[in-house]
């Protein structure tokens, strides 16, 4: 579906309107297919459509269910019902049986007989929100490894493994396929994208700044500075000798997302080298693509949380713990005794009818 230029305009400037970002940015479109073969407790495929990074669609073939993961999704599907349609299409009927047929001919190739196999795709675009730009990608990998990519610039596909050479021959050989891919890469996928930018924007295209802390966990320990809550994921996190970016003595982490939708990174510092007196020269800069002010976190000993505790500290802690434990255990060795008296003082003289009475009862035969 196709859109029109008073559509396309209109889209546009909502875009530039809303957008917090201030220079060029990149947006991605990503649908990702997932076929498995030997999981009895695995869905057989399962499909999803992701935007920036952000769950906006998921279908499960064994369930039959489609999920929409917001509350705008849905405007974009009405004002697109061909998407919904090849979400119903491709999730329950037509991917399932081409995924299946693949993995069982992959199997051959490979000379395997069994076991637990996964096949995947990722289809989509990058479109530059600036130049306009497009790039579209599709690659298939095939347990863990690249099998096969599309080269949208020669019209082929580059096989990543001697048993896709066979695929790509024949895929090579089929140009209205490629045709038809291409249109979907270049023009259909940034389309979508587009839309889905547009109704989400108020979920794609905030900000929001994460909380810093630095954290270290012994006095030996590098100090790790550790920045949650961010968004979008377009950041970098650095460590800084005066106005110097730092590259050794440093270990960058990954990016990582949150459950609440926004992301996490962390970047370490080994202070092995580093001296007391020069620790006020050293900070951390988390910089949020678009935003002008950067958060500084200056490497200060009270500022560093840690669980580490001082020898001398332990002792401390050691000694308070035995002296309540053994006041408890006084307590309530005095408490049983005081029950243990006044029982014995209400308890009622035995007699012998009594206990021929109870004996009967539990020996009735004697």
């Amino acid at each position: 579906m196709k859109l029109t230029s008073h559509q396309n305009m209109k889209i546009f400037i909502l875009l530039l309107l809303s957008s917090h970002f201030a220079s060029s940015v990149k947006h991605s479109l990503k649908y990702i297919f997932t076929a498995s073969s030997g999981l009895p407790d695995f869905p057989e495929f399962v499909a999803a459509a992701v935007v920036d990074d952000n769950l906006v669609v998921y279908c499960d073939s064994s369930k039959k269910i489609i999920e929409l993961k917001h509350d705008w999704v849905k405007k974009v599907l009405e004002d697109d019902p061909a998407q919904l349609e090849e979400y119903n299409w491709g999730c329950f009927v037509r991917e399932p049986i081409f995924f299946k047929a693949t993995i069982n001919s992959l199997m051959q190739r490979f000379n395997q007989s069994g076991g637990v196999h996964i096949l995947q795709r990722v289809n989509g675009c990058e479109w530059d929100d600036e130049t306009g730009e497009v790039i579209g990608f599709s690659q298939y990998g095939y347990d863990g490894e690249d099998f096969i990519s599309i080269d949208l610039k020669t019209e082929t596909w580059i096989a990543l493994k001697p048993q896709a050479v066979i695929t790509k021959l024949r895929w090579d050989a089929d140009k209205a396929r490629m045709k038809s891919i291409q249109n979907y890469l270049t023009v259909i996928h940034p389309e979508r994208l587009k839309k889905f930018l547009y109704y989400g924007r108020s979920f794609l295209l905030r900000t929001e700044l994460p909380s810093v802390s630095l954290l270290q966990k012994t006095p030996s320990s590098p100090v790790s500075c550790h920045a949650t809550g961010f968004y979008p994921h377009r950041a970098s996190l650095v460590w800084r000798k005066d106005e110097e970016e730092l590259h050794e003595e440093v270990d960058h982490g990954e990016i990582l997302p949150n459950h609440d939708g926004t992301f996490q990174m962390s970047v370490d510092l080994n202070l092995s080298s580093v001296t007391p007196e020069n620790w006020t020269r050293y900070y951390c800069v988390f910089q949020l693509y678009g935003v002008e002010e950067d958060i500084i976190t200056k490497l200060e000993k009270d500022r560093i949380r840690t669980n580490w505790v001082k020898p001398s500290d332990m002792t401390v802690l050691v000694t308070a713990a035995v002296v309540v434990l053994a006041l408890a255990l006084i307590l309530i060795g005095a408490a049983g005794f005081i029950v243990y008296k006044k029982k014995k003082a209400i308890r009622p003289p035995s007699s012998p009818d009594n206990s021929t009475e109870f004996s009967e009862r539990v020996n009735p035969e004697t």
